[in-house]
């Protein structure tokens, strides 16, 4: 856990510190040259690497809070996980819980809801603004086991 926090605490970026939206993404995408493509798909999301080139598709479907979430989670699968060469793909929520996807959704859910943010805003709230129940209940056990 050390590792990854240092890792993205390296790209200066204010993970965890405040919270990040639409901007945030497209300029980090924009400065590794992350492409991002929404389309109609039949999965949430995912990042792709073909050609060297580095791809971050996002159902078109979907808005607000959920489409963020999405879109931090693909990016972090590129920041933490990405091969020096070669193709690869990532996808939201598909397969087994590996541990790289446990982290690409703990640098998304403290990409949106800082620690500092825990302390002032309920549960409830947070449902509120448009973060569904699951992810609120993901960030608030991320907090109690890690203390981030």
């Amino acid at each position: 856990m050390k590792l990854l926090r240092h890792k993205v605490e390296q790209l200066k970026i204010g993970w965890n510190e405040r919270e990040l939206g639409d901007v945030d993404v497209y300029r980090i995408c924009r400065k590794y040259k992350v492409e991002i493509v929404e389309m109609p798909l039949r999965v949430s999301g995912f990042y792709y690497r073909v050609k060297g080139r580095d791809f971050i598709a996002v159902n078109s479907m979907l808005s607000g809070k959920k489409r963020l979430a999405v879109m931090f989670h693909e990016l972090g699968h590129f920041l933490l996980h990405v091969p020096e060469s070669g193709t690869t793909a990532n996808f939201h929520r598909v397969g087994e819980r590996t541990r790289k996807e446990r982290e690409a959704d703990l640098f998304a859910l403290c990409a949106l809801i800082p620690t500092a943010r825990l302390s002032i805003s309920s549960e409830q709230e947070l449902i509120d603004e448009g973060f569904d129940e699951e992810l609120v209940a993901e960030r608030l056990d991320i907090f109690k086991t890690f203390g981030l």
